[in-house]
């Protein structure tokens, strides 16, 4: 199994960024996927989900500002970020449910 980040970067508050998370070796069509993120000295903490069947939940801090979304026929999990804020600095994490893990893509929103 691989997980491979990407999209990551430094932006304005207020900004956008799209993460893609393209996957490999596993059938990702039938796979829950998920993004966390870690910000320094802060623990783990999950963002987004979406279910094979195109369900998505999110975070009550990002409702409403990030979309999760999968491309079955690329094998790649995206995350839309609208309205970044500070809060939102950290190091974006692509995972398949429940141990499979990428490498992460860091986020800065800074002015």
């Amino acid at each position: 199994v691989q997980l491979v980040e990407s999209g990551g970067g430094l932006v304005q508050p207020g900004g956008s960024l799209k993460l893609s998370c393209v996957a490999s070796g596993f059938m990702f069509k039938d796979a829950r996927m998920r993004w966390y993120r870690q910000a320094p000295g802060k623990e783990r903490e999950l963002v987004a989900h979406i279910t094979s069947g195109n369900f998505a939940d999110y975070a009550s801090a990002v409702e409403g500002r990030f979309t999760i979304s999968r491309d079955n026929a690329a094998n790649t999990l995206y995350l839309q970020m609208n309205n970044l804020q500070a809060d939102d600095t950290a190091v974006y994490i692509c995972n398949r449910w429940p141990d499979d893990w990428g490498q992460g893509t860091q986020v800065t929103v800074s002015s």
